[in-house]
C-alpha cells in the first residue's frame, strides 16, 4: 500500500496533526464551537484513509490538506474572532476586526481548489486550460456557499449558541465576505500551484506506468 517514502512522509503529517489536535483539544474557548469548527478535518481523515487505493493524491494536496486542519483546529480552540495573533493585528494597525476568519474562508477556497482541479484532472476527460479553472472556481464557491447554509441553519437551531461559530463579527456582509474570500483562494491557488500539480501528477504516473 505504502513504500518506505511515503510512509515516512504521512507518518510526519500524521504527527503533526496529532499534536495540534490534541493542543486543540484541551480546554478550548467554547467546546461546542471546538466541535463545529473542527468537524471537517475528523471526516476527512478517515475518508481519505479508505480512499487512498482509489484516488491517490499528489503531496502537494495532502499537505495542503494538512495546513486546512491546523487552521480549522486553531479556529475550533480560540473560535475565529478571538485568535490571539489576530487580535494583536487588530489592535496593532486598528484594523475593524480580527481577521482570522477571513484567513479560514480564504483556505476554504485555496485547498479545495487543488484537491477539485486533482480529482477533475483524473477522474474526467478535463485537461488543464481555462474551462478546468472556471469549473473549479465554480465548485470551490458553491462549497463556501453550502457551508454558509450550514452556519445559517446551525444559528437557526442553536440561537444565540452560535454566535461564536458564525464569527460575523457584527459585520452584516459577513456572508459575502466569506464566499468572495474563498473564491479569491480558489483564483490564486490555481495560479500560483498548478503547474506543481501538473508536475508531481505527471510523476505519478510515470512511476505507475513503470
Amino acid at each position: 500500500m505504502f513504500t518506505k517514502a511515503s510512509s515516512r512522509f504521512f507518518l510526519i503529517l500524521l504527527v503533526i496533526l496529532s499534536v495540534v489536535f490534541i493542543w486543540s483539544a484541551i480546554a478550548p474557548h467554547d467546546r461546542l464551537t471546538w466541535w463545529l469548527e473542527v468537524f471537517p478535518a475528523l471526516i476527512a481523515l478517515p475518508a481519505l484513509i479508505f480512499t487512498y487505493n482509489k484516488l491517490k493524491f499528489t503531496r502537494l494536496v495532502y499537505v495542503l490538506i494538512l495546513l486546512h486542519a491546523i487552521i480549522l483546529l486553531i479556529g475550533g480552540h480560540y473560535t475565529y474572532a478571538e485568535v490571539p495573533l489576530f487580535n494583536w493585528l487588530r489592535d496593532t494597525f486598528d484594523l475593524s476586526r480580527n481577521y482570522y476568519d477571513r484567513v479560514g474562508h480564504f483556505v476554504q477556497g485555496f485547498v479545495p481548489a487543488i484537491i477539485a482541479r486533482e480529482i477533475l484532472l483524473k477522474q474526467s476527460p478535463l485537461v488543464g486550460g481555462r474551462w478546468l479553472f472556471f469549473i473549479v472556481a465554480c465548485i470551490c464557491l458553491s462549497i463556501s456557499a453550502c457551508y454558509e447554509f450550514i452556519e445559517w441553519w446551525v444559528a437557526i437551531i442553536s440561537g444565540t449558541g452560535a454566535d461564536a461559530f458564525l464569527g460575523t463579527q457584527g459585520d452584516i456582509w459577513d456572508t459575502q465576505w466569506d464566499m468572495f474570500t474563498a473564491l479569491l483562494g480558489a483564483i490564486i491557488a490555481q495560479l500560483l500551484l498548478a503547474r506543481q500539480q501538473d508536475k508531481q501528477i505527471g510523476r505519478m504516473r510515470t512511476s505507475q506506468d513503470g
